[in-house]
Order: C-alpha cells, then structure tokens, then sequence
C-alpha cells in the first residue's frame, strides 16, 4: 500500500484524488453494513479511504482493526484515524507498531471531541491536548509514517476567531503533517477563500475539501450543528420541499453534491474526500457523474 502523500504527489496537474470516509458502526448489523459498503465504493478504485473513531475515542481499538481489515481483505490503501483524547504517549506507541506491522501507512491525527459525559475532563498526565501536538509527536517517534490533519474553512466551533484558528493550523503543518482534510462544507466559496488565507499563512501543503452528501436531512441538519457549518438557504428550502420522500431527497442532493464537486474541480482541487456515513449509492452515483 502507498503513502497517501506520494498519491497526492504523482497525481499532482494529472487528475484529482478521490477517497472515502466511513464511521465505527455500533452494532453487527451496521459493520455488515460498513463492509457491504466498503465493497461497493471499492469497485470505483478510491485512492484511499479512511474509518474514523466514535465519540471520545471509544472505538480505538476496533477502528485500528477495521483500517487492517479494509486495507488486507480489499487491497484499499487505508488511513487510520487517531485522536489525542484519552490516549497516552505509551498507548500510541503500541497503536504505532501495531498499525506498521499490519502495513498501514497512513494516519489522521485529531485531537478528538471532549467526552461530553465527563465534566472538566483533562488529557493523562503524558497526553495531548492539541491535534499538533499528536502529530509532533507521532512525527518525532514514527518518521516514516505519512500523517494528515484536520482543518475547518468555516472555522472549528472553539476557537477564538478565525486567525487564532488557522494559527493553530499553521502549527499543525510546522509539526509535521503532509497534508490536510477538511470538514464538511456546502458553499465553495469558503473554501477557497479559507485556502487563500491558510497559503497566505505559509500553510504549503495539499488541503483535499471533505463532502458530505445529503441523504438524511434530519441527520445532516444535526451533524452541521455540531461542526459549526452552514448549510446555504437555497439547499434547505430544496431538501425540505421534498419532506419524507427519500427519492426527491436523493435526487436533491445528488444533484446538489454533483454540481458542487464539478465546480471544485475546475477550479482545480487535488482531490475531493467523501464523507459517506456508511452509504454507498449515493457517493457511488455522484463520482461516477464527476470522474
């Protein structure tokens, strides 16, 4: 498997990168689900994909096992996702031997979300407080491994203001990270004004945006709350036209997504990273009309 750093740089004025994300799933039921999913964007050779943690880093351990299950049972290069939240510097060394043992190559370094059931939580005595800090450290201690940040054009909902914000970006990248995944966004024109600022701020290395399709409202509605991010009044008045028929809303959101990974692309992005929420078809019909 390769280091995704090494795709963005033999794609670089070639074509564009496309990847997934999926989530932990809760159940049996879901992780069927996770891999029938898994195996159907597989047919559309992603360059990579990614599995993230649940809340508070809760599914560490069975994360770090499906990114070995994806990448050995689907020959997918895969990237693991990490967060600084609960996790101790000897607990990421072994998460480190662990994933280069099974050729993992990849990780995205978090900080993580605050465990919401635990007031006034602090990190262990030997942990992190800040993703950079994570990816300094990973950096020091594994070299080799190619490693991946987080960054938010509309900013992280914490922060103090937009500049304090793409501050700590720029100590991401100065830590170490080779390049960067956005979150979440409906209008194009806060990410490339959000990249404007990051290149301004010396922040050189690739920003692949991160897109969420629509196909539960209700669901993305909640999701962006949490993010901070806004979805643009033209788009809710659509979705909600279409009320509790999932076709119209499918149709709404492909054509949406579809539309607006078109114009990323002309303008010339490296790549376009899929927040898939363990669906398949619509990620599946939207890349198939973009490639």
């Amino acid at each position: 498997m390769k280091k995704i750093s090494n795709i963005l740089g033999e794609c670089a004025g070639h074509r564009p990168v496309f990847s997934f994300e999926f989530y932990p799933p809760k159940n049996e039921a879901g992780e069927e689900q996770l891999f029938l999913s898994i195996a159907e964007l597989g047919k559309l050779r992603p360059d990579f994909v990614s599995v993230t943690y649940g809340a508070g880093g809760s599914t560490r351990e069975r994360t770090v096992r499906w990114v070995e299950e994806i990448q050995q049972r689907h020959g997918i290069t895969t990237m693991a996702h990490y967060t600084s939240i609960g996790a101790s510097r000897g607990e990421v060394r072994a998460m480190l031997d662990q994933l280069s043992t099974s050729g993992v190559q990849n990780i995205i370094a978090l900080r993580g979300d605050w465990p919401q059931d635990q007031a006034g939580y602090t990190p262990p005595v030997d942990g992190f407080r800040y993703g950079s800090e994570l990816i300094a450290f990973i950096r020091s201690e594994r070299p080799e491994f190619c490693l991946a940040g987080g960054c938010y054009p509309e900013k992280h909902p914490e922060a103090a203001s937009a500049e304090a914000d793409l501050a700590n970006l720029k100590r991401k990248a100065d830590a170490g990270a080779d390049f960067l995944v956005s979150q979440l966004f409906f209008d194009n024109e806060l990410y490339f004004s959000f990249l404007d600022r990051a290149r301004a701020a010396g922040i050189r290395c690739p920003i692949l945006p991160g897109i969420m399709p629509v196909g539960n409202y209700k669901q993305i509605a909640r999701i962006t709350q949490m993010a901070g991010c806004r979805i643009p009044e033209d788009l809710v008045h659509r979705l909600e036209a279409c009320g509790e028929d999932r076709e119209k809303v499918f149709q709404t959101s492909l054509e949406y997504s579809t539309r607006q990974c078109r114009q990323l692309l002309e303008r010339g992005v490296p790549g376009i990273h899929f927040y898939t929420l363990n669906q398949s078809k619509l990620t599946m019909e939207i890349l198939k009309a973009i490639r």
